[in-house]
């Protein structure tokens, strides 16, 4: 059997991919430590055979200890609709917390009119920011794109949006600073020229976290790109360098639609089934 063999380079790894002839991956090799990896069992003296002689022109020989034994990817449980994350609207853990933390409705009025800002102020902007930029998400479904909201992480953080689609998958932080000017640099954020906030750093950690979970039960590599998008502000200036972390105000989203020829429409539906189950994400 004929295997293509495809080197991937992101997020700090160094992979060589062996792929069937329709592109669907079967092994993968780490470049940096010789480690094998078996995706398909009943390919696994092929994909041995191919990975290690790729390796051995570009590092040498690959010790013994280093040929796997095949690793199943874990299994999720069926998606019953308690799990099921598909039907979360835009901004629904801040309307959770909300609703568990947040003051009712005699304190509400005296806070406003005693004029004080609180921390529920900055969850219920938070709120309306998540909402907005949801609405312009949801509008690329007529694009063969599929988006998700509030996705629950461990130690209770969430992905504010993942969008999920031909051009591959974008975790999208929200940000709304109304009627602020924001300066984005390439690791920190400055809102009306105050302290540096390290928005894009976090953004990129974000990512790296949603690819680890994605490729545990997918079996091909699934780029994830970070993605600021600021609300409501009067003025967006852009000064990164290594332009790794997309930055968008809400409408501009919309650049994203025709992105494409990175996951397949079967890659695609495979990605989201996996994103919209609850419990791929109860560890991450």
């Amino acid at each position: 059997m004929e295997l293509h063999v495809t080197r991937w380079k992101r997020y700090g790894h160094d992979r060589l991919y062996a792929n069937l002839s329709d592109g669907t991956a079967v092994g993968w090799a780490d470049v940096m430590t010789g480690d094998i990896a078996v995706l398909r069992a009943e390919h696994r003296d092929d994909v041995i055979a191919v990975l290690a002689q790729y390796l051995q022109n570009l590092i040498g020989s690959v010790p013994q200890d280093r040929v796997p034994e095949v690793q199943a990817r874990p299994m999720l449980p069926p998606l019953t609709p308690a799990d099921d994350l598909a039907v979360n609207p835009p901004g629904q853990s801040l309307r959770d917390l909300l609703a568990e933390s947040g003051p009712g409705l005699m304190k509400r009025v005296v806070l406003r009119l005693l004029r004080r800002s609180t921390e529920w102020d900055s969850w219920r902007k938070g709120l309306a920011g998540e909402r907005r930029v949801g609405s312009e998400l949801n509008r690329l479904g007529r694009h063969g794109w599929r988006v998700l909201h509030s996705v629950p992480l461990a130690n209770k953080v969430d992905i504010d949006h993942l969008l999920i689609g031909p051009g591959g998958v974008f975790s999208i932080n929200t940000k709304h600073h109304h009627k602020r000017a924001v300066w984005v640099g390439d690791d920190s954020v400055k809102v009306d020229h105050g302290k540096p906030v390290p928005y894009a750093r976090k953004s990129r950690a974000e990512a790296k976290r949603v690819a680890r979970v994605l490729e545990r039960h997918c079996d091909f590599p699934v780029p994830v790109e970070p993605v600021l998008v600021f609300v409501g502000v009067t003025e967006l200036k852009v000064v990164a360098t290594q332009l790794d972390v997309r930055v968008y105000q809400e409408r501009q989203v919309s650049t994203l639609a025709p992105l494409s020829g990175v996951l397949t429409a079967d890659q695609v539906e495979q990605v989201y089934s996996v994103a919209r189950h609850r419990q791929a994400w109860s560890q991450a």
